[in-house]
């Protein structure tokens, strides 16, 4: 089990934690399945953060000027310490976010791990410079970046941004979510016994309007990669503009999943419906909007409302439980006033529907539901969800199931189901950053970020490596 972090309450500045400025405040971290308060932490004023980017600023120089191969040995040292503390992070997740322990271990914690392997290996490959002609290209780090990272996969997200930076000679100061920031405290933790040198490595808890907002204007910061909300990352691009600073966003998503008649329908439809109920549908790439012949829209509702029905939601201790609650009572008021709009619109409600699960009385849980003969322009069909619920719409051609899933403002992610060469065939017309075809097994090493509203840049392994780095060139360099 997890021990609540004796640091919950301060922050992680210059290589020490360290008690917050006057003005700052506290909050409570809920745990969602309970509606309990589990921790207490500080929330920062800009104060905290200019002291953080400050503390960044100083140390860049320094770490910028040690060997590569020393930034990747650190790296290494991270991801040991990670492993033995591994248990720590999904109990963690469990109790800020609740996921459910199972989960927790297998899909949240495994993604900060598997993130930072495929970072070091990516690292060990790059080519980090090169000559054409009498030029020298150089890749180097970009110089300070303020990291804001999201509650629903908190390590995937703060793993994806700290470990490149850190390879490619940044320094940063991290501000996670002050929904779900016990994995971030646990974080730094590991950072200061792997001996990230002070200043390197900083992290501040706090609201995004006042500690993101400052990561994002401050002049002494030259790039802000931030994950959430298409509303918050516009905030953050236009704060960060005056400084024309590089930001980088992964924001939201309301991905496709065209199942073509060459499909197994069944096969397609049941792993369309486990990828939206995954995460408790709190994942931006979700395949939230599945398109289904017309002709066999009858039958995938059926299928889909079997796959809900073996949902099991509950008891996030509890090894066979699939499904945990929503992260807070804001969301689940969310998710519920979209459902009721469903309804309303004129959708089919298959299964699920309002209010929680039967025998859960409280807890932020809801019911898996999906709609059917849901039309493009329904508004759960046009907004992010982030929650349990599928849409299934029904399709007459492919150039019209084609057209409905480009017409979105978001461009994350999409899917395609069925014969090899015609997936392939779809899947180069969707307007979206990464193409699943065919429900292939996770790849860190792909490139991950939006077309559109979705956002710009790209994560993942050496693609965030590339992110974090300008290009110098030395022209009159000579022959290397």
């Amino acid at each position: 089990m997890m021990t609540i972090s004796g640091n919950a309450t301060k922050f992680y500045i210059n290589g020490a934690w360290v008690d917050p400025l006057p003005g700052a405040t506290r909050i409570g971290v809920e745990n969602p399945a309970t509606e309990e308060i589990v921790a207490e932490i500080a929330l920062g004023t800009e104060s905290d953060a200019d002291r953080a980017i400050m503390a960044a600023r100083a140390a860049f120089d320094g770490f910028i000027a040690t060997p590569r191969a020393d930034r990747i040995a650190l790296v290494r040292r991270i991801l040991e310490i990670y492993n033995r503390r591994y248990e720590e992070f999904a109990q963690a997740m469990r109790l800020e976010m609740g996921a459910p322990i199972e989960w927790a271990r297998g899909a949240q914690a495994y993604a900060g791990q598997i993130h930072i392997e495929s970072t070091l290996t990516s690292a060990e490959e790059m080519v980090w410079e090169y000559s054409r002609g009498t030029t020298r290209i150089v890749h180097e780090g970009i110089g300070v970046c303020g990291l804001i990272t999201p509650w629903n996969w908190p390590m995937n997200q703060i793993a994806c941004k700290v470990a490149p930076a850190l390879i490619a000679g940044c320094t940063m100061v991290l501000k996670p979510s002050e929904i779900a920031p016990l994995s971030g405290l646990l974080f730094a933790e590991v950072c200061h016994e792997a001996g990230v040198p002070a200043g390197v490595f900083n992290l501040v808890n706090g609201m995004g309007p006042v500690v993101g907002q400052r990561l994002a204007t401050h002049p002494q910061v030259d790039m802000v990669s931030f994950t959430g909300s298409t509303r918050a990352g516009t905030a953050v691009a236009a704060a960060a503009a005056p400084t024309v600073k590089r930001v980088a966003q992964e924001l939201g998503g309301k991905s496709a999943n065209i199942i073509l008649a060459s499909a197994d329908l069944e096969a397609a439809v049941r792993g369309g419906v486990e990828g939206i109920f995954a995460n408790t549908g709190q994942s931006c790439d979700a395949p939230t909007r599945m398109f289904v012949p017309r002709a066999s829209q009858a039958r995938a509702l059926e299928v889909a409302a079997q796959v809900a029905g073996e949902v099991v939601v509950g008891d996030t201790t509890d090894s066979a439980t699939t499904m945990g609650p929503l992260v807070s009572k804001a969301q689940f008021d969310k998710v519920q006033g979209l459902i009721e709009k469903g309804i309303a619109e004129g959708a089919r409600l298959v299964c699920g529907g309002l209010g929680r699960p039967e025998g859960l009385n409280r807890g932020w849980f809801v019911r898996p539901t999906v709609f059917g003969d849901v039309t493009n322009d329904m508004t759960i069909a046009r907004e992010e969800i982030f929650g349990p619920v599928l849409s299934i719409l029904p399709y007459d051609t492919l150039d019209e199931a084609v057209a409905m899933a480009n017409d979105t403002v978001y461009g994350l992610a999409a899917y395609v189901q069925g014969e090899e060469s015609e997936a392939r065939a779809v899947g180069r017309r969707l307007r979206a950053g990464q193409i699943n075809l065919n429900y292939p097994e996770w790849d860190t090493f792909a490139p991950f970020g939006g077309y559109k509203q979705s956002g710009n840049g790209r994560e993942y392994a050496g693609w965030a490596i590339h992110d974090f780095c300008e290009i110098k060139a030395l022209i009159g360099y000579g022959s290397a």
